[in-house]
């Protein structure tokens, strides 16, 4: 069985742009897969956080993570700063890293853009990043557009060090939904739906209740054509409502045009509404028995526990692969 891995940032609340790209796929991958799925921590604080907000955060994403109906007993779940090989092996990938191939990652420019000083830690984010994945001997990473100029670097690195000192480490394949991986803004549809984004109106968080998610939908941007068409190009907001309704409904896009066919959108809206209420009531249900309950606790010790078996095995390869330490391990 080939192994996964995925990481979520704990820093803010889970978009239905989230779940749709992310979540809603790794409960459909855990019966095919080896999965790791891990709550980085340590890469959230590259940014300021909170650090009460922070902890709050960790434990919502966890339950969120069971919520949508990931399986203890067939995923490893973990919070990143419980395997403490991670940071290890974080700074041995700095170390096989070039201040200039750092530089050119497009997020570090987008997010140090215009800024007096950033954190170092945003410049070396990717070698982190690359070891939680070299850590699992990862063949697939599932990710977003977003982030798989990272995946390449991890790629790149991973190569280097096994032709540098010592041929350790699986080279991980990009794995990137075909339908779905890219869920547009509400109010931007030309950009990606995004939790930072500082207008709400934007995104659907999976926690919103009913009224919340039926104004979002009824005031999210569309064209003054009126027709219920896919055209990506053309009509980018109803397009990506069609997306959203076809994915959480099961009905093709096609099916969805032709109910709709010689109707206008306010309807469209109103019946998406009830669609992503509907696809959303189990897992907030659930969310809430599980986010302040002994039973998460449980699942997450057990999570790093078999964690830490694994990526301290690898670290040690790594260790004596560079020579570290007094002596062979």
């Amino acid at each position: 069985m080939k192994t996964i891995f995925s990481g979520i940032q704990p820093s803010g609340t889970i978009t239905l742009g989230n779940y749709i790209g992310a979540l809603k796929q790794f409960v459909e991958l855990q019966n095919e897969y080896n999965c790791y799925f891990c709550i980085v921590d340590q890469h959230a604080i590259t940014v300021p956080q909170d650090r009460l907000e922070l902890r709050k955060n960790i434990r919502s994403l966890a339950a969120l993570y069971l919520a949508v109906g990931i399986d203890p007993n067939k995923t490893t779940l973990f919070v990143q700063s419980e395997v403490p090989a991670h940071a290890q092996a974080g700074w041995m990938m700095q170390c096989v890293s070039y201040i200039g191939e750092l530089e050119r990652m497009t997020q570090f420019k987008d997010k140090s853009s215009g800024k007096d000083a950033v954190s170092a830690s945003l410049l070396t984010y990717p070698p982190l990043m690359a070891a939680d994945i070299l850590l699992y001997s990862t063949d697939l990473v599932p990710v977003g557009e977003d982030q798989k100029q990272h995946l390449e670097l991890t790629r790149d690195l991973a190569e280097r060090f096994n032709k540098k000192y010592n041929d350790i480490f699986t080279i991980p394949d990009v794995r990137i939904a075909e339908v779905g991986a890219r869920i547009m803004s509400l109010q931007e549809p030309t950009k990606k739906m995004s939790k930072s984004d500082p207008n709400k109106k934007s995104f659907i968080a999976l926690l919103d209740d009913p009224k919340q998610i039926e104004k979002k939908i009824k005031s999210s941007v569309t064209d003054s054509e009126g027709i219920v068409k896919f055209d990506k190009e053309n009509k980018p907001g109803i397009s990506n409502l069609l997306s959203i309704y076809s994915i959480l409904d099961g009905k093709s896009i096609a099916e969805i045009e032709e109910m709709y066919h010689g109707k206008g959108y306010g309807e469209f809206k109103a019946d998406l509404a009830e669609v992503v209420i509907k696809a959303l009531a189990p897992i907030q249900e659930k969310y809430y028995q599980l986010v302040e309950s002994n039973e998460l606790d449980d699942i997450l010790d057990k999570g790093s526990e078999k964690a830490n078996l694994v990526a301290t095995k690898m670290l040690k390869k790594m260790e004596n692969a560079m020579g570290l330490g007094r002596k062979s391990k």
